[in-house]
């Protein structure tokens, strides 16, 4: 099923997931550590986050499907995702520090002491989110596809990726910038979540997705059939190499290793299918149209939920609910954020005029 030339089926899994990543970060920062650990909620809302590599696999779709991928414009679009993740970061831990509102609890957890110092300001505001490995991977991708249009480049770029992520986890030069930047690519500590190696390897799974999908004249139908074989296929491999080792092929969700990595491209590429299955039995509707919505701003409503969440502890407090409390939450963020972009980016002119350039075919700062 296409409207205006899009794949729908990739908005609707980029539209559900965001909404899921709100539930993910409400538990996070308000739900106490029992109710994350050892109540069917947390087990629930963890498996949920399991979700989050669809937004990688849709913006590797995406990108073979814009019109333009020279290098010059993989830049500036990197440039642009990179700086809404640094100012994201400002915005969600920086600016509550200066006004006073973070609570002690959240230093705590970092293994600081208050009050907050610059150095810890800054190891805040350069933390590595999703925003910042788009906009390191949009480099990557540009040079990727400037020297190669063979579909099967990228894939085996993703597996060697997958394969020796744990073997240079976070190796450094002990050389202040450079470090930094060596964890943007691989870190293994926690100032970087979401590193290139291995969280790169989704994207470029979706760019070999993308890449077939036009070869084969872009038929929905073919492609995403594929997507969901290729899924179990992945699953039975990751799933047995987890279960050998878990410690090394998963250990734990931000910084996988070999196994999981496989496990979670093999799940994702099965919600995927999922998504067209749903599209093309399904007539559009108000739920669909919504989840659209949602998915031509992930990247606006990713920033608005952070900061939203953050500067909500300063009158909640840190991870102090129970899963009553978590409950009520989830729902009062998901309309805060929404109600957030409604009411005041949709009204701004600047994005107003890029939401009527934007196609599915296109990669833009609503498309990381």
């Amino acid at each position: 099923m296409k409207s205006n030339e899009r794949i729908l089926a990739i908005d609707l899994a980029r539209g559900v997931s965001v909404l899921m990543v709100i539930m993910v970060h409400t538990l996070w920062i308000y739900g106490d550590i029992p109710t994350q650990a050892d109540t069917w909620l947390g087990e629930v809302v963890h498996f949920i986050g399991k979700g989050t590599p669809m937004f990688l696999i849709a913006m590797g779709v995406s990108f073979t499907l814009s019109r333009n991928q020279s290098i010059v414009l993989s830049i500036k679009r990197a440039l642009y995702i990179l700086a809404a993740g640094y100012i994201m970061n400002f915005l969600k831990f920086v600016v509550p520090v200066l006004i006073g509102t973070v609570p002690d609890a959240f230093i705590e957890a970092y293994g600081w002491t208050t009050p907050v110092i610059l150095d810890n300001m800054i190891y805040m505001l350069l933390t590595g989110d999703i925003l910042q490995l788009a906009g390191v991977s949009l480099l990557f991708m540009g040079i990727i596809n400037k020297f190669s249009k063979n579909k099967y480049v990228p894939l085996v770029i993703a597996f060697i990726i997958a394969v020796v992520t744990k073997e240079v986890h976070g190796f450094r030069l002990g050389i202040g910038g450079i470090d930094y930047i060596l964890d943007l690519i691989w870190g293994a500590e926690w100032n970087v979540y979401f590193a290139v190696f291995p969280w790169f390897s989704f994207i470029l799974i979706g760019m070999f997705f993308g890449m077939w999908y036009k070869e084969k004249n872009k038929s929905d139908a073919h492609i995403f059939k594929r997507m969901g074989i290729a899924g179990i296929f992945l699953m039975i491999i990751g799933g047995g190499l987890c279960f050998s080792n878990f410690e090394y092929h998963f250990g734990d969700y931000f910084h996988l290793g070999p196994g999981g990595t496989i496990y979670l491209a093999g799940f994702n590429l099965i919600l995927m299918w999922l998504a067209n299955l749903l599209v093309s039995k399904v007539k559009e509707n108000r739920v669909f149209d919504f989840f659209f919505y949602c998915s031509k701003r992930v990247t606006t409503i990713y920033i608005i939920q952070w900061v939203v969440i953050c500067w909500g502890m300063g009158a909640l407090g840190y991870q102090q609910f129970g899963i009553i409390g978590v409950l009520i939450l989830i729902p009062f963020y998901v309309i805060l954020t929404l109600g957030i972009q409604k009411m005041m980016l949709d009204k701004l002119p600047l994005l107003k005029n890029n939401k009527t350039n934007i196609t599915k075919k296109s990669i833009s700062l609503q498309k990381p």
